[in-house]
């Protein structure tokens, strides 16, 4: 099986010839290491062409670039017909800080709104096709839903902060912006089951000290099974980046609409063991973050941690072992290389073993 085949083989439940072993396509340069890998089955994970382009034809963007005691910044301007509002960020490493959110005042809700309300969405099938095409088979195209409403307004819009504050202080202006998402995320889920991607993820990065049990049960799982009732009419799969601590919430997962939990990380990075997350997500495929604090840990380590993953996750139909996490410069070619091995050997499925 191609590494593409693999991925797509275990999201629709099939059992592949191994486990699959992905990588997003931001955590590993092109190099040699690279090129053994996927030869020997890594897939690359491409999220950066999407299936929908989102446009705002009714508000005006500018951005500037400048330089303050030696950081580069940039500010956002967006100017819509009832007011403008505005970000500014600066770089990070593969991503940036955003040092001003985009709501900053209760005047913010008028212009915050229009903004929402102005998105329209443009099918973009043919670039998916095309940039899919050209990678070939080690690559798989992944598709994206966006944050659910609750969690763009709390965390893109707002800052946990500002939005604690304004829950309380003016919640019937943050449920117009939640209701005007929910509208336009209605309008986006035909367009994403009509298009060539195979699987969506929806939203995620979900913190349960934060969001919490009756939030996520209120505002987040309804919108997963929403988008999977369409999404499944036409043989798509959809997923969450559920990469924290996931036991608060555990079970509103496992009635959820989901087809994947990707990006779970197990323990001892979080509250919940592979063993924990198979037995309550037994009907879940589990595309999983390799535990980001064992990249510190001794090859041997690596190479049992691999192998006891495999034996929680016991026969392999319904897992993939990803990196979605940045693995230090000076520990990744051997890391990755001795997953790769462990899996190689450890992994083949007993499908395959006949």
């Amino acid at each position: 099986m191609t590494p593409r085949a693999r991925v797509e083989a275990v999201l629709r439940g099939e059992m592949p010839d191994k486990v699959p072993f992905t990588v997003y396509e931001s955590k590993i340069p092109q190099c040699a290491v690279e090129r053994q890998l996927r030869n020997e089955g890594l897939c690359i994970v491409v999220r950066t062409v999407p299936v929908v382009n989102t446009i705002t034809p009714n508000v005006t963007v500018e951005s500037h670039i400048f330089t303050q005691d030696g950081v580069r910044y940039t500010r956002t301007i967006y100017h819509t017909p009832v007011g403008d509002l505005s970000t500014l960020t600066r770089p990070a490493g593969f991503t940036s800080w955003h040092v001003e959110k985009i709501f900053k005042t209760p005047e913010d809700y008028k212009p915050l709104l229009f903004l929402i309300q102005d998105r329209q969405f443009l099918p973009n099938y043919a670039a998916f096709e095309r940039a899919q095409a050209d990678f070939g088979e080690d690559g798989f195209f992944r598709g994206a839903v966006g944050s659910t409403p609750l969690h763009e307004i709390m965390v893109s819009m707002m800052g946990v902060e500002t939005f604690a504050i304004e829950w309380v202080e003016r919640r019937d202006e943050i449920m117009k912006l939640y209701d005007a998402l929910v509208e336009k995320l209605r309008s986006l889920y035909p367009l994403l089951a009509d298009s060539p991607a195979l699987a969506f993820n929806y939203g995620g990065n979900e913190t349960a000290d934060v969001m919490g049990r009756e939030r996520f049960e209120k505002y987040v799982a309804p919108h997963y099974d929403e988008a999977a009732e369409v999404l499944h009419k036409k043989g798509k799969l959809l997923g969450a980046h559920l990469d924290g601590n996931n036991r608060v919430w555990a079970d509103i997962v496992a009635r959820s609409g989901l087809d994947y939990i990707e990006a779970f990380t197990p323990a001892p990075d979080t509250d919940m063991s592979m063993a924990d997350a198979r037995e309550v997500w037994a009907d879940k495929v589990l595309w999983i973050n390799y535990p980001s604090s064992v990249h510190l840990a001794s090859i041997e380590t690596i190479e049992e941690t691999t192998r006891q993953i495999l034996r929680d996750a016991a026969p392999g139909d319904r897992l993939l072992v990803g990196i979605t996490e940045d693995v230090p410069e000076n520990r990744w070619r051997e890391n990755f290389l001795a997953i790769s091995r462990v899996l190689d050997t450890d992994g083949r499925t007993p499908v395959a073993a006949s």
